[in-house]
């Protein structure tokens, strides 16, 4: 087998699935935007989006976790030549995924009142927040088929059409809510908050549509589903299991964090949420290599083409350093413009200054460690991404960050102690990945 793994092919493969992935947030900011620039109570309906999106992206962060499986079983067979063994498994896997967001629906629905309460939501918050969800959530299983048929498409090492889905459903939500919001006269009534819903509900479902469209049209996997279960459902499932333990340590991090710097008072938490977000669009702009790393291992590994997996993951380290070092570079060039762009107030300023450099010095180490967290996704090896990230939160984020909160370091022990968790995430990957396909390459 002859994968290619030039520079050229990888970047064909991690731009597109950048682009896609930027994409997917952009339904929920599109709404925030457009709301928080209404005539009446704008501040409580940006409130309510923001509480409401923070609860549906948890669940999709959760289960959409489908992606990685489905794209690491089907990469696998193709690398193997043995795809015909597996065709059946992406309609199984939508169908489970799809009836359990129903249930969702149905557990959640009755109770979303009480759900936003726990968010701290009361009076028009509170209410704007039922009314946008009871409208929003109907979109959940939606999101959901589309991302496992994103997963399939990654598999068949096709990230063009993810692309063109996201790009489109991202214009017609932007197109929507303006419509549905604001309204147009004569033909769309002014819906206000529950408008930027139903507009996200029709972009989820086209997106849905134009999904099972390419993924008929365009390969040879079917969406019909048929029984008895494919023999790799319970990997698939053994996964996704794993997968959300993972996503669950992972939520715990960043709850902590956010815990800890509301505790140090308003100014710390707004220059925390302006740097926590900051590292999140590193993350975004390096996702596409991880995804293209996630892609070529799992086709390499299926294929048994053990030293071209080396070949690529050296590649991806040299990719991902430099992809770091340049983020560094740029966020220290415009250390201070950066932070106005977020807010005018020297108290949030001084405090973003403060621990800015630390969220830039840790860059490279997060390429790596999203990059290889990518290849071990694809080399189907979730247990040990399950472990790692479980023993990077319990023994090193946590005593760090309350080590270093005893000693009244504020920001400074919470991104420290993120800095010893992603190094902690990613230098073990590198180390297991050498360990076990070095000698392997040796042998091929």
């Amino acid at each position: 087998m002859n994968t290619n793994i030039s520079l050229k092919h990888i970047n064909t493969l991690a731009i597109p699935a950048l682009i896609a992935g930027i994409s997917e947030p952009i339904l929920s900011l599109t709404d925030a935007a457009i709301v928080g620039n209404v005539d009446l109570n704008a501040t409580e309906s940006l409130a309510a989006v923001g509480i409401v999106s923070t609860f549906l992206s948890m669940l999709i962060w959760v289960f959409g976790q489908t992606r990685s499986a489905i794209s690491s079983i089907i990469s696998q067979h193709v690398g193997a030549n043995k795809l015909d063994e597996v065709k059946n498994l992406p309609a199984q896997a939508i169908f489970i995924i799809t009836s359990l967001s129903i249930l969702i629906i149905l557990g959640t629905y009755p109770f979303v009142q009480s759900i936003f309460k726990l968010y701290n939501a009361s009076g028009l918050i509170l209410d704007y927040a039922v009314d946008y969800y009871k409208i929003r959530v109907f979109g959940f299983p939606f999101t959901l088929f589309t991302i496992a048929v994103f997963g399939a498409f990654r598999g068949l090492q096709n990230t063009y059409y993810p692309m063109i889905i996201a790009i489109v459903g991202a214009l017609v939500n932007i197109i929507l809510d303006y419509a549905f919001v604001y309204g147009v006269d004569g033909l769309i009534p002014v819906m206000h908050i529950k408008g930027a819903a139903y507009a996200s509900v029709f972009a989820q479902l086209l997106m849905a549509v134009l999904s099972a469209y390419y993924l008929l049209k365009k390969t040879e996997i079917p969406l019909l589903v048929t029984f008895p279960f494919n023999k790799e459902i319970r990997r698939f499932l053994t996964m996704i299991g794993n997968l959300i333990i993972r996503t669950l340590a992972l939520n715990t991090t960043l709850f902590l964090a956010v815990r800890y710097a509301t505790n140090y008072g308003d100014e710390y938490i707004a220059a925390y949420t302006i740097a926590i977000n900051l590292w999140f669009l590193g993350a975004f702009l390096i996702d596409g290599y991880a995804s293209a790393g996630n892609i070529l291992s799992g086709k390499l590994y299926g294929g048994k083409a053990y030293n071209r997996l080396i070949q690529l993951s050296n590649r991806l380290i040299k990719i991902g350093i430099i992809i770091g070092v340049f983020i560094a570079v740029l966020g220290a060039v415009f250390y201070y413009p950066i932070g106005k762009i977020f807010t005018k107030e020297p108290e949030v300023l001084n405090e973003f200054y403060t621990i800015f450099w630390i969220v830039l010095a840790m860059q490279p180490f997060c390429a790596l460690a999203f990059i290889f967290d990518g290849m071990f996704k694809g080399l189907g090896k979730m247990k040990d991404l399950r472990n790692l990230l479980l023993a990077s939160t319990v023994v090193v984020f946590i005593p760090i960050l309350y080590f270093l909160d005893q000693l009244d370091l504020k920001l400074y022990a919470v991104f420290i102690a993120f800095t010893f968790w992603i190094i902690a995430r990613g230098i073990p990957l590198i180390i297991k990945f050498r360990k076990e396909f070095l000698p392997l390459s040796q042998n091929h």
